[in-house]
């Protein structure tokens, strides 16, 4: 018999599906309530990612940063913007790093989590999508200039 997934993975879950939904709306136009629908009904719990099944996921935290996200889509795209190259707006950056972007901006823009927990946490989503890239340094540096932006009393 298994463990229940602790409240970290939970949570850590719920961030990587939150990228995965960001992405999926993207990409097909869909609604921020038709793909919450779809993540929660079929797929928290059944995701296979790097060979390893996907907890549940934080059904809460996943709602919050999706509807955060969507709500605020334009100031978080001026955030990553600010913290980009010039020459790379967010326009022209891989659309599954723009998802993490959106997603850990949304979190930045939340009263509750630390800065570093967040970079942390989506740092290894990076990692999930992107095992052999130099991303995750990428992401490292672009969350840590974002959240430098949104709680520089964090820092």
């Amino acid at each position: 018999m298994t463990k229940p997934p602790s409240r970290r993975q939970m949570k850590s879950a719920a961030r990587l599906y939150a990228v995965q939904a960001l992405f999926q709306m993207e990409a097909s136009g869909q609604s921020v309530e038709k793909v919450r629908k779809e993540f929660e009904d079929y797929r928290f719990g059944t995701e296979v990612v790097a060979g390893e099944e996907m907890v549940e996921g934080d059904a809460d935290l996943f709602r919050d940063v999706t509807e955060r996200a969507v709500n605020n889509q334009a100031r978080i795209d001026q955030m990553t913007d600010r913290a980009l190259v010039a020459k790379w707006p967010i326009a022209r950056i891989d659309p599954t790093l723009r998802a993490l972007f959106r997603a850990a901006g949304a979190e930045f823009m939340a009263p509750d989590t630390p800065p570093r927990v967040v970079i942390t946490e989506y740092v290894d989503v990076a990692k999930a999508f992107f095992p052999e890239g130099r991303e995750p340094k990428f992401v490292n540096a672009v969350l840590d200039h974002m959240a430098r932006e949104a709680k520089p009393e964090a820092f």
